[in-house]
């Protein structure tokens, strides 16, 4: 489960570093819904660690409202990009 923490979350990333030099919008935004469904599963990761107890409630406390975070912006930026 970490491995896959880890897979899609360092995907986040690249991808919105992909998104920075898209060669068109629809290119911007294909590369930010791919950030958004790697952030999803992210969240879902650290949902499910949580609820196996491989990380504490500390611990889920810390990346829980950052996935949350990251979760919104994505969903807002991916938004504003269709329209």
């Amino acid at each position: 489960m970490s491995r896959q923490l880890l897979k899609s979350g360092t995907s986040i990333g690249a991808n919105v570093r992909e998104a920075e030099f898209a060669q068109s919008k629809l290119d911007f935004t294909n590369k930010m819904s791919i950030s958004l469904k790697e952030a999803n599963e992210t969240d879902y990761w650290i949902d499910l660690l949580h609820a196996t107890e491989f990380i504490d409630d500390e611990e889920f406390e810390v990346f829980k409202p950052k996935s949350t975070e990251m979760l919104k912006l994505l969903v807002s930026i991916v938004k504003s990009s269709k329209q």
